[in-house]
């Protein structure tokens, strides 16, 4: 079975969200099989003129199923809203296979 990955973009418009959210979901993605492999304001655009957003962070699950379980925890589901309403925010979930090898 294949790795999946949670590659999200974030732009905080607001922050009153961040505290509680951040909390909620470390405990959240652990208890669903999730590893983070990056959360961080650090990284830098090498190609395309895209604006950069805030953070970037990528999850890595175990499988595809797990990743839509933790979006569909019933204690996420309103950090995620949180995030929505106070967030520019972009997250994609990345099979890990090379289907071009």
């Amino acid at each position: 079975m294949p790795t999946y990955y949670s590659v999200l973009e974030v732009t905080p418009t607001s922050d009153e969200w961040v505290e509680d959210y951040v909390a909620a979901s470390h405990r959240l993605v652990h208890q669903h099989g999730g590893q983070y492999l990056a959360r961080t304001n650090t990284h830098e655009r090498l190609e395309g003129n895209r604006t950069n957003p805030t953070l970037r962070i990528i999850i890595s699950w175990p499988s595809r199923q797990a990743a839509i379980d933790f979006m569909n925890d019933l204690e996420y589901i309103p950090h995620l809203q949180a995030r929505i309403a106070g967030s520019e925010s972009h997250h994609a979930l990345i099979e890990g296979v090379d289907q071009l090898a």
